[in-house]
């Protein structure tokens, strides 16, 4: 298991190594500390100093990964690395692909208030290209402790039950429990929405595939939630939520294949969340196996 943190060296590079060893923690996985810096344009012969200014960046970036790994508690595995490009985003992704990551960290911009999310150009770049799952940490983010709790938020469109299938996965490794939630935003609407909502987040949750390929139980799902208010935004802060926990939702039904699109509705949602986001690209595929079973990680759910 390999976790990619898109490192910066600000507040908002220490919440997303935060949100990383907590995700790691319980899943034995490794993280790889990526920072990216800018590429050094070719200087004509009159500026030779091109290579000696490549090296005091690549000096400085060294400096501020040894006070990343620093961050980092013994017993997670962390290595640290140091990318160029023109886009942070994209050399964020190319990164997490060629190492082969199961989810990319990042932090929220540190303008945030009240523990809110604010996504900066990085950020909106990652949630709409990405191809592998990205975990947003929310402005302030400190906890470093093992996860509590998995939420699902699920909707009525097309790729639902993947979506469930991933979270279950997810809660099942970590060995903690799973709350499937429909968020409504009522306001004068069908007064029997509610209900269907409930009934729907039922039966999807009934008809998710419980129980790995050897026949092992992976997680019992035991709390649906309907959430409702005037808004989005009011139906997610109506909500109880612990200090470890982490809210999974999918991508827009506008993504391409593999990638994400982070739609509207989840943008609403971000402004209320006072938890982590780990959005899911559309279409991705996972299997699952109980982690308990074989230390053969090569067939296991990827969170």
């Amino acid at each position: 298991m390999r976790y990619v943190v898109g490192y910066s060296a600000n507040a908002r590079g220490h919440d997303a190594v935060n949100l990383a060893v907590a995700l790691a923690r319980g899943r034995g996985a490794s993280l790889d500390l990526v920072l990216v810096v800018p590429e050094v344009q070719q200087f004509g012969a009159a500026h030779a100093p091109k290579a000696g200014f490549e090296n005091l960046l690549n000096e400085q970036a060294r400096q501020w990964l040894d006070e990343a790994l620093a961050l980092v508690p013994a017993e997670v595995p962390t290595q640290a690395h140091i990318r160029s490009g023109d886009s942070d985003a994209q050399a964020l992704i190319e990164a997490a692909e060629e190492l082969g990551a199961d989810v990319l960290v990042i932090g929220a911009s540190s303008t945030g208030l009240f523990r809110r999310f604010t996504i900066g150009s990085v950020a909106s770049a990652l949630l709409h290209a990405s191809t592998v799952p990205v975990a947003l940490a929310p402005h302030g983010y400190y906890r470093q402790e093992a996860l509590t709790r998995i939420s699902c938020g699920l909707g009525t469109r097309a790729g639902a039950e993947k979506l469930l299938d991933f979270a279950i996965g997810m809660a099942a490794n970590r060995a903690v429990p799973l709350r499937v939630v429909s968020l409504l935003a009522l306001d004068g609407g069908d007064p029997g929405a509610a209900d269907a909502a409930r009934e729907y987040a039922e039966k999807t949750v009934a008809a998710a595939a419980p129980v790995s390929p050897s026949g092992v139980q992976l997680a019992a799902t035991t709390d649906v939630v309907v959430a409702q208010g005037r808004s989005i935004e009011e139906a997610v802060d109506g909500l109880d939520w612990e200090d470890g926990e982490v809210l999974v939702i999918g991508s827009s039904r506008l993504a391409q294949g593999r990638s994400i699109f982070l739609g509207s509705t989840a943008n609403r949602i971000l402004r209320a969340l006072p938890v982590p986001m780990l959005v899911v690209p559309s279409g991705y595929e996972l299997k699952h196996q109980n982690p308990s079973t074989s230390n053969d990680t090569s067939g296991e759910a990827p969170q």
